[in-house]
């Protein structure tokens, strides 16, 4: 139980006058909307669109292409490669190792192309602009 100056929720020893506040301070309020509007954030989303909706169209389609095959071309995707292994499984296990990779490129992405705008675009709200 704490013992000092009468908080109840106060650490071993601390108290409302040692300097704890019973609520923290809110933040200013930000107009999200004038963000939105600004030039930076605009190019921020454009660069976004521009990567993720091309992928993304071509990993559906790849996808797609997948399901096809395994619909209707039976004998191409039970061709063995290499003992059981046969063309459905190695597609099949691409397009985990495709996710993967599509991860990685958008990782490599958004550290050059969006994090410095979306940093700068922070400090301005905050305040911490230079």
């Amino acid at each position: 139980m704490a013992t000092g100056g009468g908080c109840p929720t106060c650490a071993e020893g601390v108290s409302k006058e040692d300097g704890v506040s019973e609520s923290p301070a809110k933040p200013p309020a930000i107009d999200w909307e004038a963000v939105e509007s600004t030039k930076e954030f605009k190019e921020l989303r454009r660069k976004r669109r521009g990567f993720v909706l091309p992928m993304a169209a071509l990993f559906l389609l790849w996808y797609l292409l997948y399901v096809l095959l395994a619909d209707y071309a039976h004998d191409f995707m039970a061709y063995k490669l290499l003992g059981n292994i046969n063309v459905g499984l190695v597609l099949g296990l691409l397009q985990f190792v495709s996710t993967f990779v599509i991860t990685g490129l958008y990782v490599r992405f958004a550290n050059r192309n969006l994090d410095p705008v979306a940093d700068r675009i922070r400090e301005q709200i905050e305040g911490t602009g230079k």
